[in-house]
């Protein structure tokens, strides 16, 4: 595979498993040397001991002092993968505030105290990527899932106005996101579980009823087919993708 980020660093925000993990060995098998980040130590080491040029770092990213604190840690970044996410799955009228907040911090407020933090040195150096995984719930809702529709819209809306500020610089860095569908991911595989109590259904009737019942192809996204996209969007090439949100959704949207 030829070597398009080498000499560049990244960081890759819930890179102990799913996405993050396939998208820090992607990055790194394109040249790149990789901060990885996760809350889960045990995760992030077995992520570690799959790759080479790994630099590992612990952190909660529902704590805007420990987002920081991985921004200086991870020192000058040309590539930004805003990864890390989780749900919860329940009627609006009984959504805990607490869990509610919990995810908006994690896939909202943590991406964007990244992007602040690592934009002047992009800016700077005149090049940079930052991809935020967003997903398909960026662009539709589903029922139960307030609080994750709510923060992958708002990434969106950030991914959109970060775009719009790099690019009046006149400097080839772009801020772009990925949306996919359902992706086999720890995350999506606890889901099945909440769904079926949720909806009163077996939980083999959530992945054929819920999961797969809007794809126009009907089986899960791979991790690894997502950190493709991921890669497409961090080339050299990459400067019109900017403020682009790249639909990976098995043809969900198609109808």
């Amino acid at each position: 595979m030829e070597p398009t980020l080498r000499g560049r660093r990244a960081l890759v925000t819930g890179a102990g498993s799913g996405i993050g993990r396939a998208v820090a060995l992607h990055l790194v098998e394109l040249g790149a040397e990789v901060v990885v980040s996760d809350r889960d130590r045990s995760g992030l080491d077995q992520t570690v001991a799959s790759m080479e040029r790994a630099n590992p770092v612990v952190a909660d990213l529902s704590s805007p002092a420990q987002v920081e604190a991985l921004a200086r840690q991870a020192g000058a970044i040309d590539v930004l993968i805003n990864n890390a996410g989780l749900q919860h799955v329940s009627p609006i009228e009984s959504f805990d505030v607490e869990r509610w907040n919990l995810l908006l911090a994690v896939m909202l407020t943590a991406p964007f105290l990244l992007t602040k933090a690592v934009l002047p040195g992009m800016y700077d150096r005149g090049w940079g990527r930052i991809v935020n995984v967003a997903s398909v719930h960026g662009l539709v809702a589903s029922p139960y899932k307030a609080a994750y529709v709510s923060a992958k819209h708002g990434l969106l809306g950030l991914t959109k106005t970060a775009a719009l500020e790099a690019a009046a610089r006149g400097v080839d860095v772009t801020v772009s996101a990925v949306c996919p569908s359902y992706v086999r991911t720890p995350l999506v595989e606890k889901q099945i579980g909440d769904q079926a109590r949720v909806r009163g259904i077996s939980e083999s009737e959530v992945l054929e009823t819920v999961l797969l019942d809007r794809n126009a192809v009907k089986r899960m996204i791979e991790p690894e087919e997502v950190a493709r996209a991921v890669g497409f969007l961090c080339r050299e090439g990459a400067w019109a993708t900017t403020g682009a949100a790249l639909t990976i959704d098995a043809g969900w949207l198609a109808h």
